[in-house]
């Protein structure tokens, strides 16, 4: 979504003081496509954890985020705490996890990975459930979502700055992309073995090639100790 902002900025010429763009693993193809299963995603993730920890711990075991010392930076922000009364205890029988509490309990912190599709029986101890939800509730942002990707990748190639696109793997561009990539209208990095948070899981490769862009751009000037990343692709 930053991404898409910072293209859409880009396009309109409102910053007069932009002299570069750099788009991390969001392309206009696979933004859409992805779209048609996000509610089904969102629906799938606890809704409640009991402790930032435990957050931290989901988003490394599902893959969401790959690099656990990131992650325990980038979690504590999409998160805050809610304090609860207390309240008397709750069975709830769910389907796969604890969806109708949304907490992802003990059992199947011990059970996680073995856990079946069967039915399961969840209770809620009565006492002070301080626990952490979501910050931003994303589903409530759906009639957007085709506004900040539609006419995405056309955008960007008009944007009259250099830019570099950062992605993940190479099969994430589209058609409009690929040509422009062609063309030489914007730089390409494919860092491999990352997930969509490619900032995230890799920094420093991250970091080394944003320096060389600068570097190669006359953005910054390369210090004695500086080296150079694996060549663009």
């Amino acid at each position: 979504m930053g991404g898409a902002i910072a293209v859409h900025t880009g396009a309109q010429n409102i910053l007069p003081t932009l002299i570069g763009i750099v788009v991390i693993d969001v392309v206009e193809g696979t933004a859409l496509d992805s779209l048609r299963s996000m509610q089904s995603f969102l629906s799938s993730r606890p809704a409640q954890f009991k402790s930032l920890e435990n957050a931290i711990e989901w988003s490394v075991k599902t893959g969401q985020i790959r690099n656990i010392e990131s992650a325990k930076v980038s979690m504590s922000g999409q998160l805050r705490r809610v304090k609860e009364k207390e309240q008397d205890s709750v069975d709830a029988v769910t389907e796969g996890t604890s969806r109708v509490t949304g907490t992802i309990t003990e059992e199947e912190e011990e059970d996680g990975e073995n856990a079946t599709k069967s039915s399961q029986c969840t209770t809620v101890k009565k006492g002070n459930k301080d626990h952490y939800t979501w910050r931003i509730d994303l589903s409530r942002t759906e009639k957007h979502w085709q506004g900040w990707f539609k006419g995405l990748s056309c955008l960007f190639l008009s944007c009259d700055v250099p830019k570099i696109l950062v992605l993940a793997g190479v099969n994430r561009l589209d058609r409009e992309l690929t040509i422009g990539q062609m063309q030489g209208k914007f730089q390409m990095q494919v860092l491999p073995q990352c997930g969509h948070s490619v900032h995230e899981d890799a920094p420093e490769k991250v970091a080394e090639v944003l320096a060389s862009f600068m570097v190669r751009h006359k953005f910054a000037e390369p210090t004695a100790d500086f080296k150079r990343p694996m060549p663009a692709c």
